[in-house]
Order: structure tokens, then sequence, then C-alpha cells
């Protein structure tokens, strides 16, 4: 079963440029880190991951994987990825949803507002975990924040979802309000039922991205843009049908 946005409604201002450099530089990192052996990119995810107790100061990494002060890791975790998977789920969100957020508040305070999610995202989950000696990596800490300022600027706004189930595949239109609350309610609920310490998916950066993401939105968004924008187009329509080409 899989479901992917493919596309969504939001009016589009000008080249979101920020949202592809941001695209591209994770999937630049990724690729050097798959140009090392598995033992170095152990090292990699130790040295640049966020590793909360290495964070708090209750742990200390080895001198050699001292690269970046520990504080710094909140900022490099986020280009880091886990896997192929990882980084595509993340990266096809960050396009779709970024674009929209960008254009509203432009590239500049866009970047600062998308920093400032990860850096959130990566507090909470050291804090509901900050014994955890295992690294945080991935950018869906900030990620969420996009989604969370998506939420609060186009709230009637719909996304296209691919959807794939065995042998069914379809694109259904979904408002954004449903598909962007079910996945912070799925979040937050798999974060209170997460046993702490446990690694896999970090919940918590989740929830905290997203929170801080929908309370930045007023704040960062240009003067000229409204929050809660109307609907542009009809929920749970069919996808357009393909347009024929000059030979019918």
């Amino acid at each position: 079963m899989l479901f992917l946005p493919v596309s969504d409604d939001s009016p589009r201002r000008r080249v979101p440029a920020v949202t592809y450099g941001l695209v591209a530089l994770c999937v630049l990192v990724f690729l050097w880190q798959l140009d090392q052996g598995a033992r170095a990119q152990q090292a990699i995810a130790l040295a640049y991951g966020m590793v909360p107790a290495v964070l708090f100061g209750e742990a200390e990494l080895p001198r050699h994987l001292q690269l970046v002060p520990a504080w710094a890791t909140l900022v490099t975790s986020m280009f880091l990825h886990g896997g192929w998977l990882h980084l595509i789920g993340n990266m096809v969100y960050l396009w779709l949803f970024g674009r929209g957020v960008e254009g509203a508040l432009g590239a500049a305070r866009y970047l600062v507002f998308y920093l400032l999610c990860g850096i959130a995202a990566g507090l909470t989950q050291a804090i509901i975990d900050p014994a955890s000696e295992l690294p945080m990596l991935g950018a869906s800490g900030a990620i969420a924040g996009t989604l969370g300022g998506y939420l609060v600027l186009y709230p009637r706004g719909n996304v296209v979802l691919f959807i794939w189930i065995i042998i069914l595949v379809r694109f259904v239109t979904v408002p954004a309000v449903l598909l962007l609350g079910l996945w912070f309610l799925m979040q937050l609920v798999s974060g209170l039922v997460a046993a702490p310490g446990e690694g896999g998916v970090a919940f918590w950066a989740h929830v905290g991205g997203f929170v801080l993401g929908a309370l930045l939105v007023p704040v960062f968004r240009r003067p000229d843009v409204a929050m809660l924008q109307p609907r542009r187009s009809r929920p749970f329509a069919a996808a357009p049908p393909r347009r024929r080409g000059p030979w019918g």
C-alpha cells in the first residue's frame, strides 16, 4: 500500500529557489554519505547527527568524532538521511509543500523558518528522551514545520494523492486539512505510545516541528499574504484527464 502526495493547488508566486536548493543539498549530502564505507557512514551519523545525551552533556563522543559542537548537530542532522526511502519520502513532502510556504514567506524568511522548525524539532525529541544515545537524522522535523505552516496558510487547499493498493492505482484529490491533520494526529499518537529509548522514527520531532511551524507562519508570512486562504479546487474530485497529443 502506497499513499504519496504528487501535487497541490497552492498559488505559485515565484520560483521556490530555497525549496529546490534544500532538496538538492539533502540529495548531495546523501550521495556523499553513500560514497563512504559502512564504518564511515556510522561515524558520520554519530558526528553530525543529533544525539540527545551528547547534546545535554550526559555522554561524550570519542574525540575523533567531535567534529562540530553538540549544539550545531541540531542543524547538521537535518541534512543527513538513513536510506533511500527516508530521503525520497522527505524530499517529496519538502518539494510539494515547501513551494507553497516559501511563496507565502519569501525566500530568506522561509530559510530561517525552515531552520528554526528543524532546530525546535530536534530539541523536542531530545527533551522527551534526553538519555538517548542514538543519533537523530533527517529533514523530517523541519519539513513537519513546513506542513504546519502550510495548514495555517491553506487549510481549504487540496492535495492530489497517488494511491497504490496491490493492483489498484488511483489519483485522488483530498483536502489538505484532512491529510495534514491525520498526519499530525498519527505522529502525536505514535509518540505517546512509543517506549522511550526505542530507535526508529522521531515522532516527537515531527510534533514539535509541526506546532512551531503553525505558530511561526503568522509572523513570517509576507504582509500581502493572507492566512486561511480560500479553496481553489474541489476536494475528492477525480484527477484531470490526460491531454491528448496532436495525433488524438
